[in-house]
């Protein structure tokens, strides 16, 4: 039996530091817009359950589903946040020039 040939593949990918910024924050918005759709989500299961129950327990049982789904949205806001922020610390490309001091003679 012989081994598996795996092609040689060498993918161009030029994308410059612009780019590369503007992909990184696309991702996190598109995150942070999932995240607002599943909050939706809870809101109309709630608004259902509130037509739907029958007792106290009915409600409690969906409140506590509600509150674990948050918390974990909670737990993405917050690791969207340390993005956002290694996005915005990214260097920029251009080194300010350094100011010359003006000493009049």
């Amino acid at each position: 039996m012989s081994m598996p040939n795996i092609p040689d593949i060498k993918p161009n990918i030029d994308l410059d530091r612009e780019d590369m910024i503007n992909l990184l924050l696309a991702s996190i918005a598109l995150e942070e817009i999932g995240l607002s759709h599943i909050i939706n989500a809870e809101g109309e299961k709630i608004q259902k359950g509130i037509q739907l129950a029958c007792n106290i327990e009915d409600l409690i049982d969906l409140n506590r589903g509600v509150e674990r789904t948050l918390q974990t949205i909670i737990k993405k806001e917050m690791i969207l946040q340390f993005k956002l922020e290694n996005v915005l610390e990214i260097p920029s490309t251009h080194r300010p020039k350094p100011k010359r001091s003006s000493k009049e003679d």
